[in-house]
């Protein structure tokens, strides 16, 4: 019997250390050092690279390791323990922040970063390069004999900001086809002149990074009405200055989603995207910054 007590004594203490290691595992980083998770739409992948590609070459001891891929499985990683941040098109809805509230007892913070913009690609040698809303709409629900080609399923932020900004409950006509990612798009843009495709900015706006002006030989940007111009008949391509200046109507923000209680990695982090450096960053990439003096008019579109 008393084998058996000092059995489960060891036991215990031995569970108790194992949790105790565990626990501070989880408390290992700090601002400047350290390893977390992160999970960030894949629409965002290339101005989102360049924010860790900075934050690590000014902090080597900082590890911040990115998946990219659509929003919904975002949301489903900031469920899970190992994901500390989420990089996605929209924030918290109300029963998103009971949920974390009730499972982490302190609701997790989320902001915009800046402005980015689905931006509709066409192939080089196209001549269709104008589009109203009302057309785009007609065009995603098959009213008009050209493929549409998303970065995803409906998993997508790009194919949900369509639904919630363009269709208006309307659904996708068969000639909407999902391809394997924004490069993907692209790629089948550039092949096939009779399709446009959706894409966030950063993938096409910065002609001045080599990889997108190889692009931009075989892609070009079509421009979409503005709907709160006071000159009628008014078309804009997405750009930082459209976007500031809600010219281009398809606009979207990028926002942080933050589960953090403390000054550690994931906080530094977000400080930088959203400080000086951060925002350069954001502007380098031609989207337009949300922290710093930017002004933006909000808009609705309306066909």
């Amino acid at each position: 019997m008393k084998h058996c007590t000092g059995s489960i004594v060891f036991l215990l203490i031995f569970l108790a250390s194992c949790n105790n290691n565990r626990n501070q595992a989880v408390q290992t980083d700090t601002p400047k050092s350290g390893t977390i998770y992160i999970s960030v739409d894949e629409s965002f992948k290339p101005v989102i690279e360049q924010q860790i590609r900075i934050y690590h070459s000014s902090f080597p001891d900082a590890n911040i390791i990115a998946s990219y891929k659509p929003e919904v499985e975002c949301f489903k990683d900031l469920q899970k323990d190992s994901t500390r941040m989420i990089i996605v098109a929209r924030g918290l809805n109300k029963n998103e922040e009971d949920y974390f509230t009730a499972q982490l007892s302190y609701k997790p913070e989320d902001d915009i970063l800046a402005y980015d913009a689905v931006a509709i690609i066409t192939n080089i040698t196209s001549n269709d390069s104008l589009f109203t809303i009302k057309r785009i709409k007609d065009i995603l629900v098959g009213k008009e004999d050209i493929t549409a080609i998303m970065d995803g399923k409906n998993a997508t932020s790009t194919v949900r900001y369509l639904q919630d900004s363009v269709l208006r409950g309307s659904t996708f006509g068969k000639n909407v086809v999902a391809s394997n990612g924004s490069e993907a798009v692209i790629n089948a843009v550039a092949a096939n002149k009779n399709a446009i495709g959706f894409v966030g900015l950063s993938w096409v706006g910065n002609n001045q990074e080599p990889k997108q002006q190889e692009q931009l030989k075989k892609i070009k940007l079509a421009l979409v009405e503005c709907v709160k111009c006071t000159e009628p008949g008014y078309y804009a391509k997405p750009s930082q200055s459209t976007i500031t200046f809600s010219q281009y109507p398809l606009a979207r923000p990028v926002f942080f989603v933050l589960k953090e209680n403390a000054v550690n990695l994931g906080t530094a982090f977000k400080n930088f995207m959203s400080l000086e450096r951060g925002q350069l960053i954001f502007r380098r990439s031609l989207l337009a910054p949300a922290k710093m003096d930017f002004k933006r008019r909000g808009g609705r579109i309306k066909e």
